[in-house]
């Protein structure tokens, strides 16, 4: 065993660390201790990755762990300005939720334009009426957010024959600047929101920007819910300002059983599921182990967060 302390912010099912079990000292933790256990870490796995439990105990007196590594893409719940400021290495699990998020995305796109919930529907009512749908090719989308899974998401959905413009925090080849959303919005068929969480990024959809898409737009969600003012999209849905929209993060999660947005006609919700699939814990697991075998041999690691703006930079 070495004398490296790994402590882990649990959530069921815990995850597999393969061989770092005996050859690591492993602590668990919850929201309940873990202030107590940073001094003694020199790693931090946050399992956890709902939890807030990491910004709210970071601050303090005592030794903090030199790496701390989030089995999600986003760091917003665990970034904290005495964390920012620093030493610590920070990791995500980039690469884990991309293809799943964008094969979610277009399954939402594909229901929306051929109707299946409607379809549905009408069976549950053993009714028989004929409709026409929307073709998906040749229809145009914004995909806001840049990153790994804001790029797979374009791919996917390029491959269904969508034209394809992608906006990130500035402009580049291929990457549209954020000054250009409003006029890119308007000429939308299907607006994808991917972005990170950030002071820049937080409510950026609001009235103004659902104002600004055309009537038969439909919107879609998997990146934070803060993203949304979700005041503004109930308002949007009401007023026909858009076709419809679809909702896989919320700025309350669990969404409260008395939420209105349970009840909204033409809102789909889902419960910050578009990039589980089947086995995304043990992959989850597998990347973090792989990642501390770089760690503990004194590689560079990947994944490396730039703590100022809230994720990893990209290089291509």
């Amino acid at each position: 065993m070495t004398d490296v302390t790994l402590l882990v912010l649990d959530a069921e099912p815990l995850p597999r660390l393969g061989n770092l079990t005996g050859r690591t000292r492993i602590l668990h933790g919850d929201d309940s201790t873990i202030r107590s256990q940073l001094p003694e870490a020199d790693v931090l796995l946050v399992w956890d990755f709902l939890s807030d439990a990491v910004r709210r105990a970071w601050p303090g007196p005592g030794a903090r762990p030199r790496w701390v590594h989030t089995a999600s893409a986003g760091v917003d719940h665990l970034m904290c300005p005495e964390l920012a400021a620093s030493d610590t290495v920070v990791t995500n699990a980039r690469g884990i939720f991309d293809q799943p998020m964008a094969e979610y995305v277009a399954g939402l796109v594909l229901a929306a334009a051929k109707d299946f919930l409607g379809t549905n529907e009408l069976q549950r009512q053993r009714r028989w009426h004929h409709r026409e749908t929307r073709r998906v090719a040749g229809t145009r989308a914004v995909v806001v957010g840049s990153g790994p899974i804001g790029r797979a998401i374009a791919r996917t959905l390029e491959a269904l024959g969508v034209t394809v413009a992608v906006t990130g925090r500035t402009a580049r080849p291929g990457v549209h600047g954020p000054g250009e959303l409003l006029p890119l919005l308007a000429r939308a068929d299907w607006v994808v929101c991917a972005a990170p969480l950030t002071d820049t990024t937080r409510g950026m959809f609001d009235a103004r920007a659902f104002d600004a898409m055309n009537p038969a737009a439909y919107f879609i969600n998997v990146g934070r819910g803060q993203l949304v003012v979700e005041s503004d999209l109930l308002a949007a849905l009401a007023k026909r300002w858009i076709a419809g929209a679809a909702l896989d993060v919320f700025t309350q999660e669990p969404l409260p059983p008395e939420s209105p947005l349970w009840d909204v006609p033409g809102l789909t919700v889902s419960p910050h599921m578009s990039g589980d699939v089947l086995g995304w814990r043990d992959e989850l697991a597998a990347q973090f182990v792989e990642l501390y075998d770089l760690w503990e041999s004194g590689g560079p690691l990947p994944n490396v967060v730039d703590k100022n703006v809230g994720y990893v930079p990209m290089h291509d």
